[in-house]
């Protein structure tokens, strides 16, 4: 039904300058796993096994990340160093990868659709490798409970969480009725408000899966915020054609495009994931 995620990793990084001025943002460590290798385990975990890259310059490291380095598997070939290749063989074992350009940066919903010729006519996930998420104790990951959603309504989804009110600014915020619990029917999405300005504290967050006439709707969305061409006014248009669901996931997103989020998704991978010998 959905096998395909779309990683958008163009962008670059400033806000991490001068460590991204050589080195993808998306291949930062956190602990001892580069950042965007979180987001495709996610992304295998939930089903999508068909991983495609949209890049740009200066990102050739992702694609060498998912590939085999024969001199450097020759090196530890016996050895215990092996071990520490178990995460990212068993990701190469279970993924397919794809991988094309985004030649100019002119914001996610460009980059969405010159990812267009890696998923084709069929729905897709979207994972932004800046949010690392972590589902809840004995919960699905975020993009297995979002495909699960999609499996009972067959329609976009965005996944949101609440927010403080002096944060609202960086975020899209939704506007929606309720259908249930965690679970509501978008009627307007707004890119990065004011706080005054904004229609709830329900921002969304780096995880999409997005049915293919998103594309067609891209084609015709003029630039908006910043000058640029903004996958939440896609989405609006979408809703207000048909449906678009936002999904209040549960588990712990950080924010890893900034600094100090950053900081707090390695303390937390380190005391859950790398100390209790799941780090690889």
């Amino acid at each position: 039904m959905i096998r395909k995620c779309m990683f958008p990793v163009g962008g670059y990084g400033t806000r991490f300058l001068p460590a991204t001025k050589a080195l993808p943002k998306e291949m930062l460590p956190v602990v001892n796993k580069p950042l965007v290798q979180y987001g495709v385990e996610e992304a295998i975990e939930a089903g999508l096994n068909y991983v495609g890259f949209v890049t740009g310059r200066g990102k050739r490291a992702i694609a060498d990340h998912f590939d085999i380095s024969y001199e450097l598997e020759q090196e530890i070939s016996g050895t215990s160093k092996e071990q520490y290749l178990q995460s990212i063989r068993h990701v190469m074992h279970e993924g397919i990868f794809s991988y094309t350009r985004q030649k100019e940066m002119k914001g996610l919903g460009h980059a969405i659709l010159a990812g267009e010729t890696l998923v084709g006519n069929e729905p897709f996930g979207v994972v932004l490798a800046d949010d690392l998420c972590v589902g809840d104790s004995g919960e699905d990951n975020v993009l297995a409970q979002m495909v699960k959603v999609y499996k009972q309504f067959r329609c976009s989804i965005v996944a949101v969480m609440e927010v403080p009110e002096d944060e609202i600014h960086k975020y899209g915020v939704i506007a929606g009725e309720a259908m249930k619990d965690g679970l509501y029917r978008v009627s307007d999405m707004i890119e990065k408000p004011d706080k005054e300005d904004a229609p709830s504290n329900l921002a969304v967050i780096g995880r999409y899966i997005l049915t293919p006439d998103i594309f067609e709707i891209l084609k015709d969305t003029p630039p908006g915020k910043n000058n640029e061409i903004q996958l939440t006014d896609a989405l609006k248009q979408q809703a207000q054609d048909g449906v678009v669901l936002a999904y209040r996931f549960k588990g712990t997103r950080f924010d890893c495009g900034s600094v100090e989020g950053f900081v707090e998704a390695t303390q937390y991978c380190y005391e859950n994931l790398y100390k209790e010998g799941k780090g690889n």
